[in-house]
């Protein structure tokens, strides 16, 4: 098992920055993917960001070039630094750890932008 711990949400107005961090504890030998998804009322959840364990990024359009993920793998913990925040950004960030045993999510945390 693998437990994941989000922190870093909170309230910002529109223009602002919030970094999200996310540590993974546990069975966490050998995990190759983190990523950060999100959901907004009454929408589904999407991704926003991954990182595989070589440093290869992936990113929603929405959010590049305003969003940075990154790992630190010795720290079993990923972050997502984020600029520019729109009020569409508003939404519960959850985080999720990938490895050989399976997919492990964390609770959330939420991100609102007030405009």
């Amino acid at each position: 098992q693998v437990h994941v711990v989000e922190s870093g949400g909170g309230l910002v107005q529109a223009g602002g920055s919030l970094r999200l961090s996310c540590a993974a504890s546990g069975s966490t030998l050998s995990i190759f993917a983190m990523g950060w998804h999100r959901q907004a009322p009454g929408k589904q959840r999407e991704l926003v960001a991954s990182i595989g364990s070589g440093g290869r990024t992936n990113y929603a359009s929405s959010v590049k070039g305003r969003f940075t993920i990154s790992r630190d793998n010795a720290k079993n913990t990923v972050y997502l630094q984020m600029n520019s925040l729109k009020p569409e950004d508003t939404a519960v960030y959850y985080c999720n750890v990938a490895n050989m045993l399976g997919n492990y999510w964390g609770q959330g945390t939420q991100v609102t932008v007030s405009a």
